[in-house]
C-alpha cells in the first residue's frame, strides 16, 4: 500500500523533508518546485511509512487505499507525474528509484552569532514562516505585530470554510504565539500607531509581511453600483473579517455572476451554491451562514476571459466541484472553441478535466439546474463582463459572446442579482517604504527592501499575489537568510530602543493592543461558542468583541 498527496497540499514542502526515500517531488532543490500545483508521491517508491502523513500541516497525505470516491482520482494524479520523467529502476544505485542529490548547507553562522531582536509585520502564512525559520534556527527574539486585534492573516479570513484541512496549517503556527523569545502586539498598524521609522528603532531588523490586502478592478460601466463587490469583501463577509459589512451581501436573486476563474473565484461559486447545513458545521460567519440558508441563489455563472486550457484554478478545487452534494457543473458553449479544446485536450491536461460535464447555453435568465440537482455552477469561457445595468431592482451583467475583442459586439445580458470580481488581489503601500505602483510590490533584492537598511519582505508584498500558503515557506526562507547574512556582515543599523520600551510606546499609542494572553482567551472564547454550536469555532466578528474579549479573559486569569 503506498500513499498519495489530494486535494488541499499546500505545497510547502514539509513532508518531502522527512521521507525517508526521496519519493516526493518536486523538491525545494528542484527546479519545478513552486510551477507544480501540489507535490507527487511516487508509488513505486513509496515504503509505507507514514512519515509523511504525520508531518503534513493540512491533512493532505493518505494511503491510496483508505482514499474516498472523491479522492481516487488523487492516486492517479500521483503516479501520473512520474509517467515517463524518472530514470529507469535498473539504472539506479539505491533502494529506491529517485537520485539524491549532494546536501546543501545554504547558511552558515558563526559560533559567537548573538540574539537579534525582529520584528515581523503580519501573521498570516509569510510572517508565521519567517517568524518560525528564526526561533527554530536562531536564537532571534520576535515581536509580532499585527494591524487586527488577532492573529492568522489569510489562513484566518482567507481560506474557504469548508476547507478545515487547509486552515489546520494555523496549528503549525499557534504554537509560536506563546513561544518565550515571542512578544505579541495585536491590533497596532504600521503608518497609524508606530511608524516604520519608530518600529525600525526599537528593532535590528523588520520584515513586513503584510500582503496584498485590495483587489484589481474591471475597469467597466457600473462596477461601483449596488450588488457589485470583490471577491475579497465576499471571502471576508463569510470569514467573519471585523472590517467586512456583516449586512449588505443581496442574495435575493436566482444568478450570481463571478469574473474570474482562479480559486478565488472557484471558491466563492462554491460557498453561494453550498448546502448551508454542511457549511453549518465549519467556522462560516455567523451572518453569513444565516444569509446562505435564505439564499434564493441557484446558479452561478464563472467568466474566464480565456479558454479552458488557461484557466487559472488549479486541478484539485476543480475536481472538488465535480463531487459537491446537490450540484450540478457544468460549461457554457456559446463558444465553439471552449468545446473544440476541451474534445482536444489529453486526459492530464487542465481542459481534460472538463471531459463528460454537460454543455449548456446561458441565457438572460436562470434556467436552473438539471435533473438530479438544486444548484448548478457554470464554467463560461471566453466572455467577459462589458457594463454592468442596472434598472430599479433590476440587475444586467453585459457580457461577450464569441468574438473575445471586448468591443460588446455579440454581446449577451445575463440577469443577476451580484457581480463578484476576482482577477486578482493587490497590494497597498506601507508608509515609509518604497512601493512599485505597477506592480503592487515593495522593490527588493532577496528580500532587502531597495534603500531601506534593516527592511525586509515576504509573501504578497515581496512577489506579488501568486502562490497559496506553502509557497511562503521558500519565499520566507530566502528574506530570513538575507537577513542573517546582512547581519553577519554588520550592514543592519543598531536599534536605539529595546523590547520594553517599545511595548511602552505601543501601549501608549493604543490602548487596545492585544497580546498573547488575549489571543489566547480568544481562542478559548470561540471555541467554546463553538462547541454550543457543534461548530469547530464561531468567530467574533468586529473588533469591539476581539479586544473586550481578550480583556476578559486576561482579567479571569489575573483573578485566579
Amino acid at each position: 500500500m503506498t500513499y498519495a498527496i489530494t486535494q488541499t497540499c499546500c505545497n510547502d514542502a514539509t513532508c518531502v523533508a522527512v521521507c525517508p526515500v526521496n519519493c516526493i517531488h518536486p523538491t525545494p532543490e528542484e527546479r519545478a518546485f513552486g510551477s507544480t500545483e501540489m507535490l507527487h508521491i511516487d508509488p513505486r517508491a513509496c515504503i509505507d511509512c507514514g512519515a509523511c502523513a504525520d508531518a503534513c500541516p493540512v491533512d493532505a497525505i493518505f494511503p491510496v487505499d483508505s482514499l474516498s470516491a472523491a479522492q481516487r482520482e488523487y492516486a492517479d494524479i500521483n503516479a501520473a507525474y512520474y509517467e515517463g520523467g524518472e530514470p529507469d529502476p535498473d539504472t539506479t544505485d539505491g533502494p529506491n528509484f529517485h537520485v539524491w542529490g549532494e546536501p546543501v548547507f545554504g547558511r552558515s553562522l558563526p559560533s559567537d552569532f548573538g540574539p537579534l531582536r525582529v520584528a515581523v509585520v503580519g501573521t498570516g502564512p509569510a510572517g508565521m514562516y519567517a517568524a518560525q525559520d528564526l526561533l527554530l534556527h536562531t536564537a532571534a527574539e520576535v515581536t509580532l505585530i499585527d494591524r487586527l486585534p488577532v492573529a492568522g492573516g489569510l489562513v484566518r479570513y482567507g481560506v474557504a470554510p469548508d476547507h478545515p484541512a487547509t486552515k489546520k496549517v494555523g496549528d503549525t503556527f499557534s504554537r509560536f504565539h506563546s513561544h518565550p523569545r515571542v512578544r505579541m502586539h495585536l491590533g497596532i498598524e504600521v503608518g497609524r500607531d508606530v511608524t516604520a521609522e519608530e518600529l525600525a528603532a526599537h528593532h535590528d531588523a523588520v520584515i513586513y509581511a503584510v500582503g496584498a490586502s485590495t483587489d484589481r478592478r474591471l475597469g467597466i460601466s457600473g462596477e461601483d453600483g449596488p450588488g457589485c463587490l470583490s471577491a475579497t469583501s465576499f471571502v471576508a463577509w463569510y470569514n467573519a473579517h471585523p472590517e467586512a459589512v456583516a449586512q449588505g451581501v443581496d442574495l435575493s436573486a436566482e444568478r450570481v455572476v463571478v469574473v474570474g476563474n482562479g480559486n478565488v473565484a472557484l471558491d466563492v461559486a462554491r460557498v453561494l451554491v453550498a448546502d448551508p447545513e454542511a457549511l453549518a458545521g465549519t467556522d462560516i460567519a455567523a451572518h453569513a451562514l444565516e444569509a446562505l440558508r435564505a439564499s434564493r441563489v441557484r446558479e452561478v455563472v464563472v467568466l474566464g476571459r480565456r479558454g479552458p486550457g488557461d484557466a487559472a484554478y488549479t486541478r484539485s478545487e476543480l475536481l472538488a466541484l465535480k463531487h459537491l452534494p446537490g450540484v450540478e457543473l457544468v460549461v457554457d458553449d456559446h463558444d465553439p472553441r471552449t468545446g473544440e479544446a476541451i474534445d482536444a485536450a489529453g486526459a492530464g491536461d487542465r481542459a481534460g478535466l472538463l471531459r463528460g460535464l454537460a454543455r449548456v447555453r446561458t441565457g438572460a435568465a436562470s434556467p436552473g439546474p438539471g435533473r438530479g440537482a438544486d444548484r448548478r455552477i457554470v464554467l463560461r469561457f471566453h466572455s467577459e463582463p462589458v457594463e454592468i445595468l442596472v434598472d430599479g431592482d433590476m440587475r444586467t451583467v453585459r457580457v461577450t459572446d464569441g468574438d473575445g475583442d471586448g468591443d460588446g459586439e455579440g454581446a449577451v445580458d445575463l440577469a443577476a442579482g451580484m457581480l463578484l470580481r476576482a482577477i486578482g488581489y493587490r497590494g497597498l503601500p506601507v508608509p515609509g517604504l518604497p512601493f512599485d505602483e505597477a506592480s503592487g510590490t515593495v522593490p527588493h533584492e532577496g528580500g532587502r527592501i531597495a534603500g531601506l537598511p534593516g527592511g525586509y519582505v515576504v509573501g504578497w508584498i515581496k512577489r506579488g499575489p501568486s502562490g497559496g500558503i506553502g509557497a511562503n515557506r521558500t519565499c520566507a526562507a530566502e528574506t530570513v537568510g538575507t537577513l542573517l547574512a546582512d547581519a553577519v556582515a554588520g550592514t543592519l543599523p543598531a536599534p536605539t530602543g529595546d523590547a520594553k520600551a517599545f511595548r511602552r510606546l505601543a501601549r501608549r499609542r493604543n490602548r487596545r493592543v492585544v497580546d498573547a494572553r488575549g489571543l489566547a482567551a480568544i481562542d478559548r472564547a470561540e471555541r467554546d461558542r463553538g462547541r454550543r454550536d457543534g461548530r469547530p469555532r464561531v468567530k467574533l466578528a468586529t473588533v469591539e468583541e476581539l479586544v473586550a474579549t481578550a480583556r476578559a479573559g486576561r482579567l479571569l486569569r489575573l483573578t485566579r
